[in-house]
């Protein structure tokens, strides 16, 4: 199903639809601060196993990120992380911005293996940080590529659900999305190194 919903002040009533989804393992796609992403809960395997299967990705190869609400869970999931680290976070979140950091063994046992880093993401999007707050813990995800690589992203969310209605439980339409992915700045040495250019300002 589409489910359109106010970016601006997202309706509490149909956000708590999208929680009560993704509690029963549910796969959503909704909008970012960038460009729409699948999601599901953190405690799901099986969504998150079949986010790995729409993609064509084995999960113990899949770069998925955690997107939160705020940095309040980042230390749930991260390993040392660096007070001058924590201060550049802070400065450039919510925004366009993927922070590597080192993964802890929470994190190991969200994905069932050995992984030793972990993405971070705080969208500058209200629906996606209802949601977060809303279902209390953060939501894996992972960007959607469209098929045709000159286009690469798909923006209208009627396209999203006509691509998608049959794999995924909701497509929120938050409006328009982006073409534009977040900057990725690995910070695993605690010191800015730019994985990818996008959407944030790399010069930070």
């Amino acid at each position: 199903m589409i489910l359109r919903i106010d970016s601006e002040n997202p309706d509490n009533r149909r956000i708590d639809k999208v929680v009560d989804c993704l509690r029963n393992g549910g796969v959503i796609i909704y909008p970012t601060d960038t460009v729409y992403t699948l999601g599901c809960s953190i405690d799901n395997k099986k969504a998150y196993e079949k986010i790995c299967s729409l993609k064509k990705i084995k999960p113990n190869k899949a770069n998925f990120s955690i997107v939160c609400s705020d940095l309040s869970h980042v230390s749930d999931f991260t390993l040392n992380l660096a007070n001058d680290t924590f201060r550049l976070m802070k400065k450039v979140l919510p925004g366009p911005y993927t922070f590597i950091l080192k993964a802890n063994k929470q994190v190991q046992k969200i994905f069932g293996y050995k992984k030793k880093e972990i993405g971070i993401r705080v969208p500058d999007n209200n629906i996606a940080r209802a949601i977060v707050e809303r279902l209390g813990t953060p939501i894996l995800s992972s960007t959607i590529k469209h098929e045709d690589k000159i286009i690469e992203y798909i923006t209208d969310p009627e396209d999203l659900q006509w691509w998608y209605e049959r794999h995924v439980d909701i497509v929120i339409d938050g409006g328009i999305g982006g073409n534009v992915p977040s900057t990725v700045l690995n910070m695993i040495d605690d010191v800015p190194f730019v994985v990818r250019e996008g959407l944030g300002d790399s010069n930070i």
